[in-house]
């Protein structure tokens, strides 16, 4: 496995790992009490800090193992890698997007402030998980 595939494993694995989290966070704060009582501003900045963290230190460590098993390696983007990884990043910006104008949407009809954040919450975690399915499936199939 390749420097930017296992960086795209890593990624995607603790984006879900990530939004799971949140999720356990929040969702049963909002079968208990009203939306608007819910607190789930610091869950979302710990869990979107911790996600960049982990998974900066996760492509560090990989790195590290890699260059250890396999001394003679490449452990270098080449040119394939930075073709996928613009392929990844047009396929998961439709999702970022939408997610955005989600919650600009979600604020023109006075929504509460809950229900935009995690609009566009969902949408970097679809951009991501997404963007990192397609760089996996260009890795594994080929670029057409």
């Amino acid at each position: 496995m390749g420097y930017g595939e296992r960086n795209v494993w890593s990624g995607l694995v603790l984006s879900v790992i990530v939004v799971s989290i949140y999720l356990a966070l929040v969702l049963p704060q909002l079968a208990e009490r009203p939306v608007a009582d819910v607190a789930w501003q610091w869950p979302m900045v710990w869990c979107i800090v911790g996600g960049i963290l982990a998974t900066i230190a996760a492509s560090i460590l990989w790195g590290i193992v890699a260059g250890i098993r396999d001394p003679g390696e490449e452990h270098r983007s080449d040119v394939r890698d930075r073709d996928i990884e613009r392929m990844g990043d047009r396929v998961g910006q439709a999702f970022g997007a939408i997610g955005g104008i989600a919650g600009i949407a979600l604020a023109m009809v006075d929504a509460e402030p809950f229900w935009i954040g995690n609009a566009i919450f969902a949408g970097f975690f679809l951009s991501a998980t997404l963007g990192s399915i397609a760089r996996l499936v260009a890795y594994r199939r080929g670029l057409v």
